[in-house]
């Protein structure tokens, strides 16, 4: 009898899942096509279950860049978009500008935390054709000529990709005042930049990089990881291995509006869960570069708070906030 029980209600958790998943999904990235975030919704489009259907049939993914990231979270809080199908994909970044007040007078209560789904890390690239073969020879540039390397990041003064470059700059002994930005919009427009040469390197991310440095073209100076990255980029030194302390890791996950309903949200926790614990899921995660990391609702609402705040004490000691 209680084995009856146990099957009908893991039935109907499925069939309630599933039923759900077919929806017409929305999932927003907050930047251009082909950089990380990007790259969250597809993983999450080809792993969500369907019925007679490929998986994650059903969710379209939409592109609502600027502010890196602003421009979206305004729309899901205003309400202007968003909705019970409707999820925003974020990142460390988006966290790092949500703790340095770039969002405006915005609070990690201002919307509800669903999923993340991996963990990402830094990285530094150049093209093939440069003369940098690793991150000294790099740093050795910078150091004889810091405004003559132009560099790709996301964002702008402060961003994560700011900081990894400077952090790395410091450590050279190189003012990063004295290094010359260039502002871009995600990542895959900053493989773009470097690709036309309109910057010399780049500051991004390592699940980046495993799409577009296959072909060729980049060269990956470093991961900015505690340990090799297995995979495409297990070739890569980090930073550290070079001379250079510096790491940073990027969670990636997704977000939904605040107006969203318990009962809707706890059916989305529990429908991430179950994806993030398949086969097919953690294929899709290592093959677009991300590295397990699962956490869900509370949980990981409570994470986020923490790392807000973290971001926020490192960047006042920088002097890039109040």
């Amino acid at each position: 009898m209680a084995g009856s029980v146990r099957r009908c209600l893991l039935l109907a958790c499925l069939l309630t899942s599933f039923a759900f998943a077919a929806q017409a999904v929305e999932c927003i990235v907050p930047a251009k096509p082909g950089g990380g975030m990007d790259g969250a919704c597809k993983v999450m489009r080809k792993s969500l279950p369907a019925t007679g259907e490929a998986p994650g049939a059903g969710v379209k993914i939409s592109y609502l860049p600027g502010g890196i990231g602003a421009v979206a979270w305004s729309s899901v809080v205003s309400q202007r978009r968003g909705g019970p199908e409707t999820l925003v994909t974020f990142s460390g970044g988006s966290l790092l500008n949500l703790a340095q007040g770039k969002y405006g007078k915005a609070a990690v209560s201002d919307v509800r935390w669903l999923a993340a789904i991996g963990v990402d890390y830094g990285m530094i690239a150049v093209r093939s054709d440069a003369p940098y073969r690793n991150l000294r020879d790099l740093a050795e540039a910078m150091r004889r000529d810091p405004g003559k390397i132009t560099i790709g990041v996301s964002g702008t003064i402060g961003s994560q990709d700011w900081l990894k470059v400077a952090m790395i700059a410091r450590r050279a002994n190189v003012d990063p005042r004295d290094l010359r930005f260039v502002a871009l919009e995600g990542g895959g427009e900053s493989f773009t930049a470097l690709q036309a040469g309109h910057v010399q390197m780049i500051s991004g991310d390592a699940s980046e990089a495993t799409q577009y440095a296959s072909n060729g073209q980049f060269r990956v100076l470093a991961v900015l990881a505690e340990q090799r990255l297995p995979g495409a980029l297990s070739g890569v030194p980090t930073a550290r291995e070079q001379g250079f302390d510096v790491v940073w890791p990027i969670i990636r996950g997704f977000y939904m509006s605040a107006q969203v309903s318990d009962a809707e949200y706890r059916r989305w926790v529990a429908l991430f869960e179950q994806t993030m614990a398949s086969e097919q899921f953690q294929r899709q995660r290592a093959a677009s570069g991300l590295y397990p990391f699962a956490m869900t609702g509370a949980a990981l609402t409570e994470h986020i708070h923490r790392v807000v705040e973290q971001y926020r004490r490192q960047s006042q000691d920088l002097g890039l906030v109040r």
